[in-house]
């Protein structure tokens, strides 16, 4: 089977045009580690990491997309890395239950509106942030409370109406133009409430930082290459087994990972393929791979008519963000200054969402 640590030998089987679209977005390198424990410390790194071998000449791979500036290290092994959960017992129960004063559960009553109103879905409504990071900054509240319980339908409806929301925000301003879809799910992800919930924010004047920087970037690569980015980053990470298309969203387990796990969905509106290639992979995590935790960000092209983003598809991008369990933060000064560290194989997360898919 396919594995990260083989990466650089499976890109040179790929045929030379191919090869060639690879090496245009990314670099790969392949680093070696080396260790000498002492004696005593053998039995522990047997039980520990199953081989004294396997840790004391370490593969790492880092994987940089030429394009975006972004880079992963991969190395699986740190996934065995000694972790805290002393007080998972205790806290698990806490984090998962409904807080005795949430004030979601009665949103109504409980939270205030925007100035153009709410956006009621099947199974969800719009309140306005009382602590925005955007002028126009709602969250959506789920009628199911428990942050890791839904379904299709669901999942669906929490996109569709965060969408309305956003056109409805844009049509009380339009200068409001830059939307991004937001859930945190958990407070490993960052919830500050543990009621299912999601966010939406709309701004003016550009884009969030990183999109514009995501935008330049892709525009630079059609400049020098005459291809589409988007199109190029799909076809070589299919060749590589970690892609796939269902109906008009294309799926992508990507190479440069913010964190564990992480996949991005491709689409044209916010339509069903979309929606359900987004739940497949959600479910896939919490079902076949016991995510307890995950951050979903869904990127929106400018509403309205801006020139420069011909062809930007909806981006959805999903991680594990770990064991709500786990004391130890899964961000360090690595991801902050570096580059990402990821503990998880790309190559094993695509086998098991393609049975997902297959499903």
């Amino acid at each position: 089977m396919s594995s990260i640590t083989e990466l650089a030998e499976i890109v040179s089987a790929l045929p030379p045009h191919t090869q060639q679209v690879f090496n245009h977005i990314f670099s790969v390198n392949v680093l070696k580690g080396t260790l000498k424990p002492p004696a005593q410390m053998l039995p522990w790194i047997e039980e520990r990491f199953g081989s004294v071998d396997k840790v004391t000449r370490q593969k790492v791979v880092r994987v940089t997309n030429l394009v975006t500036a972004e880079s992963s290290i991969f190395n699986p092994l740190r996934s065995l890395r000694p972790h805290d959960f002393s007080q998972a017992a205790t806290d698990e129960p806490r984090n998962m239950t409904l807080m005795e004063d949430d004030p979601f559960s009665s949103p109504l009553d409980s939270t205030p509106e925007d100035p153009f109103g709410r956006v009621k879905g099947k199974y969800c409504i719009t309140a306005s942030n009382v602590a925005k990071f955007e002028q126009y900054h709602c969250v959506v509240i789920f009628k199911n409370h428990e942050p890791l319980s839904f379904n299709r339908s669901e999942v669906a409806d929490y996109i569709g109406t965060g969408w309305k929301w956003a056109q409805k925000a844009h049509a009380y301003d339009p200068s409001a133009k830059y939307c991004l879809f937001l859930w945190n799910c958990t407070n490993r992800a960052g919830a500050s409430i543990m009621h299912g919930h999601a966010q939406v924010i709309i701004g003016s004047g550009s884009h969030y930082a990183k999109v514009e920087q995501l935008c330049t970037a892709v525009s630079g690569y059609s400049n020098k290459y005459g291809r589409n980015y988007f199109n190029d980053l799909f076809m070589v990470h299919q060749a590589l087994g970690l892609a796939w298309k269902s109906g008009d969203a294309r799926t992508i387990v990507y190479l440069t990972a913010l964190k564990q796990r992480e996949v991005m969905v491709l689409g044209h509106s916010p339509d069903d393929s979309f929606t359900t290639s987004i739940y497949d992979v959600l479910s896939c995590f919490r079902d076949r791979l016991q995510v307890k935790s995950f951050n979903l960000g869904i990127i929106f092209p400018p509403l309205g008519d801006v020139s420069g983003w011909e062809g930007f598809p909806l981006i959805a991008r999903m991680v594990d963000r770990g064991d709500t369990g786990d004391l130890s933060s899964d961000i360090g000064a690595m991801e902050f200054y570096g580059a990402n560290v990821v503990n998880s194989d790309p190559f094993e997360t695509a086998r098991a969402l393609a049975e997902s898919f297959k499903g």
